[in-house]
């Protein structure tokens, strides 16, 4: 079959800056691990399921990258900071076991999920998708990628400062599902292939944003995240 000519240009992903290279990480879709850390899934009142990992996505044309101002997003009064590890994918994989998971594994970044939290609640109370409270424009920060052969997932630090003030901390160590598990298990489900990203989790700590926030999100040993919040549109 022959495709036809587009009629309109479409908007695209930006491509994630990587260290040490001239080129960048292009996006092709952004999975997100849900109620990863313990201690988070606790301050929302959730409890957490240990017998599988769950998901949500974002479009990728909701990324922002390192340095730039988010408008306060609309439809919302209460958008939540999330600061994550974020997994670049950069080989193909289906049903992947997890002894193999990491050899498909690009490289890590610091990210930023967004949420419109007052919506997510509306979502959850009424038993609909968290679509609206998840994915919109700008609603997933990432800073620059560090290759897999530069960086490990261990115990480092993770913490998010809003106007020099700690807001989130916690250590990569209280991930519950490791990065292996959660390759593996999300291959069961999707053809993982090189531009997809898992943004795994947060710690406890989330909280409001307003405009003029500066937001400064720290993993040790990948690029410092920067970026501030802007009025609303």
């Amino acid at each position: 079959m022959t495709h036809p000519a587009p009629l309109f240009d479409v908007p695209v992903a930006p491509v994630i800056p990587v260290i040490g290279e001239s080129r960048g990480f292009p996006v092709h879709r952004i999975f997100c691990v849900g109620r990863n850390y313990a201690a988070h899934a606790a301050e929302l009142g959730n409890a957490v399921d240990r017998t599988a990992p769950f998901y949500f996505s974002k479009p990728p044309t909701g990324l922002l990258l390192n340095g730039s101002t988010m408008p306060y997003p609309p439809g919302t009064s209460d958008c939540h900071h999330e600061i994550e590890l974020v997994i670049a994918i950069g080989a193909p994989a289906f049903r992947i076991a997890e002894d193999a998971a990491e050899s498909i594994v690009y490289g890590y970044a610091v990210g930023l999920d967004m949420t419109r939290r007052d919506l997510q609640q509306v979502a959850k109370d009424k038993g609909r998708p968290w679509d609206m409270a998840k994915g919109f424009e700008g609603s997933a920060i990432i800073g620059a990628i560090t290759k897999k052969a530069e960086f490990a997932p261990e115990s480092q630090r993770i913490a998010l400062a809003v106007n020099g003030e700690t807001k989130q901390v916690g250590h990569l160590s209280d991930l519950i599902w490791s990065v292996a598990e959660m390759i593996s298990h999300l291959s069961r489900y999707y053809h993982l292939t090189p531009g997809d990203l898992i943004y795994t989790g947060t710690p406890s700590g989330v909280g409001p944003v307003v405009a003029g926030d500066v937001l400064v999100g720290e993993i040790e040993g990948l690029e410092t995240l920067e970026i501030k919040i802007g009025p609303a549109e």
